[in-house]
Order: structure tokens, then sequence, then C-alpha cells
């Protein structure tokens, strides 16, 4: 039997509602107390598309459109002696906002919208300041 560790199927999306981005307080490791965009594992047989809005939906209680796919990032955890021991495919996806305001839900501690303009004021996720600057303006233009 193998007891390697496999790599483990995520989504992300990255909801837009004006000069404001949704972000989540992550509750659990990896990252506790971090913020972070909305997102979880893709359930096994589950399209990645459906697993985003329904992770966004669990923990945040908003409702958003899906634009487009942003990016695709590798998160590898190493032990000390180099070993994998997690290897986790992320999916972030773009979105819309359509309904619903934050509400703290499955393992996320709080959620809210945060001005992208303050982002430096939160400790947020290896990335995720970079990804949401680097995207936001060409996605407020898709979202209309």
């Amino acid at each position: 039997m193998n007891d390697r560790p496999k790599p483990v199927a995520g989504v992300s999306i990255l909801v837009l509602r004006g000069p404001d981005v949704l972000l989540v307080q992550r509750a659990n490791p990896p990252w506790p107390d971090v913020w972070s965009l909305p997102g979880g594992r893709v359930e096994l047989g589950e399209p990645v598309r459906r697993a985003t809005l329904r992770e966004l939906k669990e923990e945040t209680g908003v409702s958003a459109e899906l634009l487009r796919l942003l990016d695709v990032i590798d998160i590898i955890h190493r032990e000390p002696d180099g070993r994998i021991s997690a290897h986790y495919i992320l999916s972030v996806f773009g979105g819309r906002w359509v309904s619903g305001e934050p509400e703290a839900g499955s393992d996320a501690r709080e959620a809210r919208w945060v001005p992208i303009a303050e982002l430096d004021s939160l400790r947020l996720t290896p990335g995720t300041a970079d990804l949401i600057r680097r995207v936001a303006s060409d996605l407020a233009d898709e979202g209309g």
C-alpha cells in the first residue's frame, strides 16, 4: 500500500463588488487566523466550477457568477527533511458578486468585504495580495 501524500484539488474565488474584494479569515490550518480568498477542496466527482460556487456559499453566504479562471497554483508543504507532506493544486477563479452579504460559515472565522486599497493592513496568505492587485482592474471591467 502506498502511504505517500497525493495531490489534492482545491478551488478559490476572487469576488469583487465595486472597489472591494471578498476575503475570509481562515479558522483552520494551514494558516489559521490569516486572511485569504474563499475556497476549499473539490469533492470526488464534483466539477471544479461547481465546487468553487459551493465553497463560496458555504464559507461566506455570498453568491457569484464565475467570470474566468485566473490562475492555477501549486501549494506544496515540506517537512524539515525536505519530504513533501502535502500538495494542493488550487484553481483560482474570478467572479462577480450576485447576492448575499458575507457571514462566516464552514471553516471561516470571519468573512467581509475589504477595500483593495487596504489589503496591506491584513495578514494574507502568500501571494493573495499580489494576485488581487494583478487582476482586479481587468476583472472589474469583465464583470460590468
